[in-house]
């Protein structure tokens, strides 16, 4: 069996995203907790909790299969102080509601620089942000998902993720959350087998594999190096289909979601059979 999935709409309920991954066959889900383009403070009523841990129940997705999205709006690494406070509280008030809604996992971006700051001090301010919010909080993961280079973004290549985690202090309760379209985007190989060998070999060497805790399955838009993140259904782009069979055929050496984020949604109950006929 497999842990595979789409990142889902929450939109008319959170129940509702139960229902969607259902309809699609899918044995791992992603989703926003809140309105990803929103600062709102969310608190979920009781009855809201209560109805989303019995669905999850009652269609068997544990916390393992779930990979839940921070807001886009938090960037850990802010260079001015009065956002990066703004930023923690979310990330926060994120990781409390996964608590309550008995999840054990949250996938977020690591933050810019904007360019005010060095990658370095930004950096040091992840991982401050990082043990500010595991001190303030118990038992969820919190999965950092490498990024494709865009813009100011940190986190584009093996050794930001490896210098965030080394500063990290509970690495119990830290992950990661490779994206294969921002692996692409951000120079790592995964057109050829031997280049996918060479890019988890080299995960492996600077981060660990131990430490990856979900994936997000994407094809590309873009050329390998682009730095611009732009997603694709699978085989449409320029990853294809032989590089993500590899990697589902080699990496999944223990269960944790995959997700897909491609752009059709149409495609991902064909997409979720592929992969679980591999």
């Amino acid at each position: 069996m497999k842990y595979i999935g789409a990142h889902v709409s929450a939109a008319g309920g959170l129940d509702q995203v139960i229902f969607r991954s259902k309809e699609l066959g899918a044995t791992a889900f992603s989703f926003f907790l809140s309105n990803p383009l929103r600062w709102n403070l969310i608190q979920f009523r009781d009855e809201t909790i209560k109805k989303f841990i019995f669905l999850c129940k009652k269609f068997n997705y544990v916390s393992d299969q779930i990979l839940p999205h921070s807001s886009y709006l938090i960037n850990l690494g802010h260079p001015s102080d009065e956002h990066l406070k703004k930023s923690r509280l979310l990330f926060v008030n994120e990781i409390i509601n996964c608590k309550k809604l008995n999840l054990s996992l949250l996938n977020f971006h690591p933050g810019s620089h904007l360019r005010k700051i060095s990658e370095q001090h930004c950096l040091i301010r992840v991982a401050d942000s990082i043990n500010f919010a595991l001190q303030n909080t118990v038992g969820v993961k919190l999965v950092i998902e490498n990024t494709a280079g865009q813009g100011s973004n940190i986190g584009y290549c093996f050794e930001h993720l490896a210098q965030i985690i080394h500063k990290v202090k509970e690495k119990d309760r830290i992950g990661i959350c490779l994206d294969t379209c921002h692996l692409h985007a951000s120079g790592y190989d995964l057109k050829t087998e031997l280049g996918c060998r060479q890019t988890f070999k080299a995960f492996n060497d600077i981060v660990g594999l131990h430490y990856l805790s979900g994936m997000h399955i994407n094809d590309s838009k873009t050329k390998r190096n682009s730095r611009i993140d732009r997603h694709h259904n699978l085989g449409q782009g320029y990853i294809g289909k032989s590089s993500i069979r590899w990697i589902i055929r080699n990496i999944n050496f223990k269960l944790f979601p995959m997700i897909l984020e491609t752009t059709n949604n149409k495609l991902w109950k064909d997409e979720i059979n592929w992969i679980n006929s591999l």
